[in-house]
């Protein structure tokens, strides 16, 4: 490594952001770029820890060590290069992942992992910059058509891949934009979506052609494609969300949470009220703000609440409070349960675990607010363990608006999986192993959280690439992409 002593001598130093009460202002980006000279320092920090953990840690196989080195020694297009090969998209990564290669960092057992996630954004953004990331066009083409399936990471990553193989891989996508989750589901204060289209005008150059407008089982059959193109790739994602069957769920303001979601970022997107609100627009302004859901969605939820000045946001978790720090021994190099903060926590937010949700109350159909209880482990006559309500625990919380971010029980049947005739597995994802990513019909794949479940940004860009390679042996008998 470049500075074998780096980790004993530099402190760990992470991006700055701007002050809650500014970036409330506005729905732009808030973290500042840590300047070139910083990156080395912390790229330097990297030590020469014979078993690099951080690759177990990394879905998409980035060769961390090596890009960490490139940068201390001032090799930013060499250090892009390598990144590039593993990961089509870090500029995603970089501002959304929530990096468990630094749970695995060897540094991480004393709680100071190099800052992998922010070296890997600085060298994606500089290669833009500087001009360095260009299309990456194929000598010559195959003459296969692939009709891909959802605009998602799952869908770029296979897209892309396919057309630097040769391909001809059309992109359909049932939304009025491209990006599936990307472009609809995280705010712009968390990805502006100027980035999105810069990597879609790479992926048009690349011969990647898009369709916005088509729903795949409605606009046009699943068996229309299989007649037109060679190979299928169902890449739609997990959008069934999970709800609460509970007294009180019809009530006018209980919500799920991509509908807010989507909502905002249709507006920031320059749509009409019309267009990002058909069915009634959802505002926190003023409300008391209940988000029922402690992962990722339910705080982009309380981001999105504070920009449009809600009088009080609560997040609540059915689970206890996590500790707040690991037992190493225990969890390192596996990704810890422990407890987590995030920016839209810190802008004002009040949050309590181990609840329940019993009913929804309210009057003139709008909801008012819910009746919860407390949640204890018990230990069944079986001897297992399970969360159940403490008896006289129940309280009531004050709730204009309640949105559910309780995650997604798998892709939505109707429609395009229905007609695709294709198996599912027992929690009614795509079922297609890893293998080869092939279903049970015949020219049909499947990637991303549409096969594996909801899941992570990073890990639909690795099973798009994965399943690109799999296409492409399946139609040339061998390939030369990486998976």
């Amino acid at each position: 490594m470049g500075k074998p002593t780096g980790f004993l001598e530099i402190e760990r130093q992470e991006r700055t952001y701007d002050a809650p009460q500014e970036r409330l202002k506005t729905w732009k980006e808030f973290v500042h770029p840590m300047p070139q000279a910083d990156v080395a320092q912390q790229a330097s920090r990297c030590m020469d820890c014979g078993i690099p953990f951080c690759h177990q840690g990394c879905p998409v196989n980035n060769q961390i060590p090596d890009f960490n080195n490139l940068v201390y020694r001032d090799q930013w297009k060499t250090a892009l290069d390598n990144l590039q090969s593993t990961n089509n998209f870090p500029e995603f990564t970089g501002r959304v992942c929530p990096a468990p290669c630094e749970a695995s960092c060897t540094l991480n057992i004393v709680d100071t992992p190099v800052t992998i996630k922010v070296i890997e954004c600085e060298i994606v953004d500089r290669g833009w910059q500087e001009g360095w990331i260009k299309p990456q066009m194929s000598e010559r083409g195959t003459g296969k058509r692939i009709a891909v399936v959802g605009s998602g990471p799952a869908g770029l990553a296979c897209a892309q891949q396919l057309a630097r193989a040769g391909h001809a891989p059309t992109v359909f996508e049932k939304s009025d934009r491209i990006g599936g989750l990307l472009r609809y589901g995280i705010p712009d204060f968390k990805m502006e979506k100027h980035l999105i289209d810069r990597r879609v005008a790479q992926m048009e150059q690349e011969g990647v052609i898009f369709r916005t407008n088509f729903e795949v089982g409605v606009t046009v059959s699943v068996q229309r494609l299989l007649d037109d193109y060679d190979v299928l790739v169902m890449a739609g994602g997990a959008e069934d969300p999970r709800d609460l069957a509970i007294p009180g769920r019809e009530l006018s303001g209980v919500h799920f949470a991509m509908d807010f979601l989507t909502q905002q970022n249709k507006r920031n997107a320059g749509d009409d009220e019309l267009r990002a609100a058909p069915g009634g627009a959802i505002s926190a302004t003023g409300k008391h703000v209940v988000v029922i859901g402690g992962g990722d969605t339910g705080s982009d939820c309380i981001g999105t609440s504070n920009r449009h000045g809600a009088a009080l946001v609560t997040q609540l978790e059915i689970m206890p409070q996590p500790p707040a720090r690991e037992n190493k021994q225990l969890t390192w190099p596996d990704w810890p349960l422990k407890m987590r903060t995030s920016s839209s926590h810190e802008e004002g937010c009040e949050r309590d675990f181990a609840v329940t949700t019993k009913r929804f109350i309210g009057s003139n159909g709008k909801v008012e607010a819910m009746v919860c209880a407390r949640m204890e482990w018990v230990v069944g006559d079986d001897g297992r363990e399970s969360l159940s309500a403490v008896e006289g625990s129940e309280f009531e919380l004050k709730a204009d608006l309640v949105l559910l971010a309780m995650g997604f029980v798998g892709p939505r049947h109707a429609g395009f999986v229905t007609q695709a005739g294709v198996d599912l597995d027992p929690r009614g994802n795509v079922k297609a192993p890893v293998s080869d990513y092939q279903t049970t019909a015949a020219n049909i794949f499947s990637c991303g959280d549409m096969r594996r479940g909801q899941s992570l940004v990073v890990w639909a860009i690795r099973e798009g690439r994965q399943c690109a390679q799999a296409v492409d042996a399946y139609l040339m008998g061998t390939s030369k992409l990486p998976r």
